[in-house]
């Protein structure tokens, strides 16, 4: 039986504040205490490099898939279960998307925010049922959060798709929730189409 397999996303830096870097080694560890996989960006720097080290030493199998020219700016760790080199970024995601059960956003930059984007918005459109969550870990994300829930009230997504995204602040408890997912019912109409049907806003003056 195969594991429940977590592609994580996170910041090739280990960001200013402590607290990060300790979030990072709790879902590794929390990682391979569940007895779960770990896909990630293959670097061994900042959060990505902490959270695989930590779930590497707590038993999991961990796969790192990484573009070749970022092999050397990214130190490649070399004791990871698997390591996949790829030729672009986009071969690189559909391969983390692939190998999924679920994605976990940690703290990181625009890559970390497009990852988690793109995921979130294939979810929506039905091109897979994963869940996709995020640690907001000392409100990181609260901006990002704020701006969703501005889509939502404005009229740009149904409050069914704002919900899929799964927000926790500790590493176990997102762990749990990933697992314990179940996607919301969809209509046949695409979530653009879905809007427009549905919600008739008032005009701003």
């Amino acid at each position: 039986m195969s594991r429940f397999t977590v592609t994580v996303f996170c910041g090739s830096s280990p960001g200013f504040d402590p607290v990060y870097v300790e979030a990072a080694r709790a879902v590794g560890t929390a990682i391979g205490r569940s007895g779960m996989a770990l896909v990630y960006g293959g670097g061994h720097v900042g959060l990505m490099g902490t959270v695989a080290d930590a779930a590497l030493a707590a038993g999991a199998e961990v796969t790192g898939i990484i573009p070749r020219a970022l092999q050397a700016r990214e130190a490649v760790n070399e004791d990871l279960t698997e390591l996949i080199l790829v030729d672009t970024m986009h071969e690189r995601k559909m391969l983390m998307a692939d190998r999924a059960d679920a994605f976990l956003a940690l703290p990181g930059g625009p890559g970390t925010l497009e990852e988690l984007t793109e995921q979130w918005t294939w979810a929506q459109l039905g091109i897979h049922d994963k869940p996709v969550g995020l640690l907001n870990v000392d409100g990181y994300f609260d901006p990002l959060l704020s701006f969703v829930a501005n889509m939502r009230d404005r009229g740009f997504t149904h409050p069914r798709y704002t919900d899929m995204l799964v927000v926790a602040t500790e590493a176990t408890e997102a762990l749990a929730r990933l697992r314990d997912y179940v996607p919301p019912a969809r209509t046949e109409a695409s979530p653009g189409a879905e809007m427009t049907g549905a919600m008739a806003l008032p005009v701003r003056p």
